[in-house]
């Protein structure tokens, strides 16, 4: 089924319309998908004819796993829980694919909890279950992990397993801000060309790549996907769009100003391959972590990340001026720059230093009237 084509996602969970106006109802049952109609193409109508829908749906669904007996474990309901997810039209395949692996690392963690009944599951058990997973993931994942817990919990408490969410008194763990180690100026100059001189194959394309990122701003995943047609170079900007089907990660296009060394590169990369088709993407590797490490090592500079040179593009347009609701804006933020100040608030000793000597408690010369 062409779900790109024949299909409209819409703001209700399960609820979908066709191309024809009509919609329908979305459902899984033991990971079979269900399509219903539901006869209107009203969506008032439909959310209404849907939430009745639902009703029976779980009522069914109870009885099939067992529920109304008051059995129902805890991987039945994670099983439940991940068909919701699946089903979600608001949630983009990364964020799906996330949280399937985030549910394999809990039943890793805590081997016994999947064939466990929900209603057996202690306060205790929890507790001891979030201390022991701590030790070993970071606060954000940790944070992620105990959210799921308490969904698949939930799902037992509609189903009338049990009354109470045991796992609800676990607390989030504060996350704190990563302390950028960005390159400065001359490290990463010294670190690309170190890059262009690997042997290996694609040390030219990664190159690129890595200044492009540092260039541009944009996350690895939307860089991948630029193509020549995207470059306007007579108005000097870069048209980002992500993912053909889900868009960049907030889903919205932006138009990102090429600045001189954005420019210089995409010329250059042109100038090399001038007969390439617009829709031909202008980078030509997707990623190039390796190339960075080995060429962080080899320079003795501190490793960084694809996502390190979106904040290392965002530091040195604040740096040289720009004001963080631009920067904001061109990165694609949506808040009007209250994350980018949490984030680039700061400035790098090397900047601090060179402001630190503008700064004079000489006496001035006295200004004479004319």
């Amino acid at each position: 089924m062409d779900t790109g084509k024949t299909w409209e996602k819409t703001p209700r969970q399960n609820l979908v319309r066709h191309k024809s106006g009509g919609y329908y109802a979305r459902l899984y049952l033991k990971n079979r998908e269900i399509w219903k109609s539901l006869k209107t193409k009203s969506f008032s109508v439909a959310e209404a004819r849907l939430t009745e829908l639902l009703k029976e749906h779980r009522q069914r669904r109870s009885r099939e796993t067992g529920s109304s007996s008051g059995k129902m474990s805890f991987g039945q309901a994670a099983e439940l829980h991940m068909q919701r997810v699946a089903t979600n039209v608001n949630l983009k395949s990364r964020t799906k694919a996330f949280w399937k692996d985030l549910l394999a690392s809990v039943l890793r963690s805590w081997p016994e909890i999947s064939e466990t009944e929900i209603r057996k599951i202690t306060p205790v058990a929890c507790r001891e279950w979030a201390a022991a997973y701590a030790k070993f993931v970071g606060a954000t994942r940790f944070n992620h992990a105990l959210e799921l817990v308490k969904h698949v919990i939930a799902v037992g408490m509609e189903s009338g397993v049990v009354f109470t969410n045991v796992a609800a008194d676990l607390k989030n763990r504060r996350v704190t801000a990563k302390k950028l180690e960005l390159p400065t100026l001359s490290q990463f100059s010294t670190f690309i060309e170190e890059m262009k001189r690997s042997t290996a194959g694609v040390s030219s394309a990664s190159a690129e790549l890595a200044e492009g990122l540092a260039y541009t701003g944009c996350r690895v995943s939307e860089a991948s996907r630029i193509e020549w047609r995207d470059l306007n170079f007579a108005a000097g900007e870069i048209f980002v769009k992500g993912d053909a089907l889900e868009a960049t990660k907030n889903g919205e296009v932006r138009r990102v100003p090429m600045i001189p060394g954005s420019r210089a590169l995409f010329e250059r990369m042109r100038a090399k391959r001038p007969t390439e088709a617009g829709d031909k993407p202008v980078f030509e590797v997707k990623e190039c972590q390796r190339a960075m490490d080995r060429a962080a090592k080899k320079t003795g500079m501190t490793r960084i990340t694809h996502h390190d040179l979106r904040h290392f593009f965002a530091t040195v347009c604040i740096e040289s001026g720009v004001d963080i609701p631009t920067v904001s804006r061109w990165l694609g933020h949506r808040d009007g720059g209250a994350l980018a100040m949490r984030t680039y608030g700061h400035l790098r000793r090397e900047h601090s230093m060179a402001q630190a000597q503008k700064v004079s408690f000489a006496p001035r010369p006295e200004i004479q009237p004319a």
